[in-house]
Parts: structure tokens; C-alpha cells; sequence
């Protein structure tokens, strides 16, 4: 499975989407955008990336620029997974 779908897949389950992420694509905007991404989300999202996909993620690590778009939180979760 591509990267890009996993991470869907994992903000439909931890925001409750309704499958509504499945229409997304790289160029979809997220923090600011999506209504049920707000702070105690993206905590939720990011244990939830390291939980179901096996990555270690530091507080220094995110900032608003990972969650911009699915691209950059694609991107990001990509980098970790080779690192």
C-alpha cells in the first residue's frame, strides 16, 4: 500500500472522516482546514503514526509546515520511515 493511503486511511480512523479522506490527494490543505484537525488531533495523529506505522517522532520534529497538506504529511511520515 503507498504511503499516501496509509496515511489516509490513519486520518480517517483518528479523526472520525467518514471516509471523506479517501477523496484527498497530495495538493489537500489540512491544519487550518480541516475542522476536526485541531491540536489535540494532531497529538492523536502523531501517536497514532507511531503506533500503527512504527516511527519515533520527536517534539522537535513537527511543526505547522508537516501538516500543511497530505503531501507534506505524506512527505514526512516518508523521511521517518527511511531514517
Amino acid at each position: 500500500m503507498a504511503t499516501i493511503d496509509r496515511v489516509k486511511g490513519l486520518l480517517n480512523d483518528v479523526l472520525q472522516l467518514g471516509g471523506r479522506a479517501s477523496g484527498w490527494n497530495e495538493s489537500t490543505p489540512l491544519l487550518g482546514n480541516v475542522a476536526e484537525l485541531d491540536s489535540m488531533a494532531v497529538a492523536n495523529v502523531i501517536t497514532a503514526l507511531e503506533d500503527e506505522l512504527g516511527l519515533t517522532i520527536d517534539d522537535d520534529d513537527i511543526d505547522g509546515d508537516v501538516f500543511a497538506t497530505l503531501g507534506t504529511l505524506t512527505q514526512f511520515v516518508e523521511r521517518k520511515q527511511r531514517a
